[in-house]
């Protein structure tokens, strides 16, 4: 059955107006509903349901922020966009605060009408996709999208059934811990404690007591027995993070605990069964540290049973607004604060951003734009302020002139053309870093007008 088309309502007091608008939507697939003023709009959307009202601002009687007050009064959420001629920028900025979703001009290209829809209706679902991911999903959630991030789960489900020993293979930040409490909630263990052990974190001296615990008065210090985190993770899941970081001479006792199913505490004299699935994680090339010496080899054998690589952030971009809308609200929840909503171009600036501190990174921003905003529709220049690239001096967005989306255009040329060099102009692993098929990355390129022969012969010349 095929889904229904999105039902727009237009409102303008010039029936020349609501005739091209209605005609344009119309002609694209839309159903439009046009309405002359705003008394009879507000009967209209108690009435029916609509996916996006488009309303012009200076009508006879109610004018258009009127109508955007009462509606947000009476909680509709509807996305309202805003049509002017004549408007300052002070009500532009009014109706922002009030919640629009745009704000457009006149005169109006089809063009135009036809992206803001688009990008409006794309904002709803996310919105929706968000809400429906937060009824669903636990503390301690895995938000994903994409078909990268689709094969990797569908490894971790496997895996999560096995009592095989996983090692989760990511950058800082990207959610590494995340997946081991996915594969522990998916698993027979998940009514058994998940513990967990950052091995970066632990002094060398006192690692041995963490993972072990310890008997009374075995060091200054020790005035009680500890029991330690294998004990502690007993018929569940320890998650030994950043194991690349532990020492070598505790990676010798670990694997003995691996290979024998017993510990010993510090200072103790008997060997303690211990029952607990071991899952590590680390940012290191363990396999290049094995080389070095660095890493014990059979250490590695025994922890790299399936190893599972969870690819950074800026190579599933696709995931960052359903990320972002999720922290705000989640910020906003523990602030107390009222729900702010990203603008689809605030939302494509930041999936323009590569960053290096992945999800964590993402979440800083979010909390930081929310904090400065004083608005409930965020834009992309205040998302350009929070970002750190501005903080350091330098601007995330190339220093030009032109409109917005020139802007972002001259932006996203410049990371192509960076990642080219980067990768030597090598298409298929330039298209891989950036989260792209190989025929997109040709595609995009010549949009933004890339000789990718030419780029590659200035590049090998110089």
């Amino acid at each position: 059955m095929p889904s229904p088309k999105p039902h727009l309502l237009l409102i303008d007091d010039d029936p020349n107006t609501l005739a091209s608008l209605s005609r344009a939507f119309r002609m694209a697939g839309y159903e439009a509903t046009v309405c002359d003023n705003a008394a009879r709009a507000l009967e209209l959307i108690r009435a029916e349901h609509f996916d996006v009202i488009f309303s012009d601002v200076v009508m006879p009687g109610k004018d258009g922020i009127s109508l955007l007050e009462d509606l947000k009064a009476s909680g509709v959420a509807t996305p309202v966009v805003m049509i002017s001629g004549q408007a300052s920028v002070e009500i532009a900025v009014r109706a922002t605060r009030l919640g629009a979703a745009d704000f457009l001009e006149k005169p109006l290209s089809t063009d135009k009408l036809l992206v803001t829809v688009e990008n409006v209706l794309r904002l709803r679902r996310l919105e929706e996709e968000n809400r429906d991911l937060r009824r669903r999903l636990g503390k301690h959630e895995f938000i994903w999208a994409g078909p990268l991030m689709e094969r990797l789960l569908a490894q971790v489900e496997r895996v999560a059934a096995s009592e095989s020993r996983v090692a989760i293979l990511g950058e800082t930040g990207s959610g590494k811990e995340l997946i081991a409490r996915t594969i522990h909630q998916q698993s027979a263990r998940r009514a058994g404690p998940f513990v967990t052990l950052n091995c970066a974190a632990v002094p060398a001296d006192l690692i041995e007591s963490e993972l072990f615990g310890h008997e009374k008065g075995s060091f200054t210090g020790a005035a009680a027995r500890r029991i330690g985190k294998f004990e502690q993770a007993g018929g569940g899941t320890l998650f030994l993070d950043e194991i690349g970081d532990m020492p070598l001479a505790m990676q010798t006792k670990l694997l003995r605990v691996l290979e024998e199913g017993e510990i010993e505490r510090v200072g103790g004299d008997k060997p303690v069964p211990v029952d607990a699935r071991v899952l590590v994680a680390t940012h290191r090339d363990l396999e290049d540290m094995v080389r070095q010496g660095a890493f014990r080899a059979d250490l590695f054998h025994r922890v790299y049973v399936f190893p599972i690589v969870l690819p950074p952030l800026r190579e599933r971009a696709e995931e960052v607004p359903i990320l972002t809308e999720y922290f705000a609200a989640q910020v906003a929840a523990q602030n107390g604060w009222r729900e702010k909503h990203f603008s689809a171009e605030a939302l494509e600036l930041l999936k323009l951003y590569t960053w290096p501190g992945n999800v964590r990174e993402l979440r800083n921003v979010v909390e930081r734009v929310l904090l400065l905003s004083g608005s409930d529709a965020i834009t992309a220049d205040e998302v350009n302020l929070s970002l750190p690239a501005a903080h350091s001096g330098e601007s995330a967005l190339p220093v030009a002139n032109g409109t917005l989306a020139q802007r972002m255009e001259s932006f996203e040329r410049e990371v192509l053309l960076s990642e080219l060099r980067r990768h030597h102009h090598h298409m298929t692993n330039a298209a891989r870093a950036l989260g792209l098929e190989r025929s997109h990355l040709y595609k995009k390129c010549q949009q933004l007008g890339i000789d990718v022969r030419s780029e590659r012969k200035s590049d090998n010349d110089s």
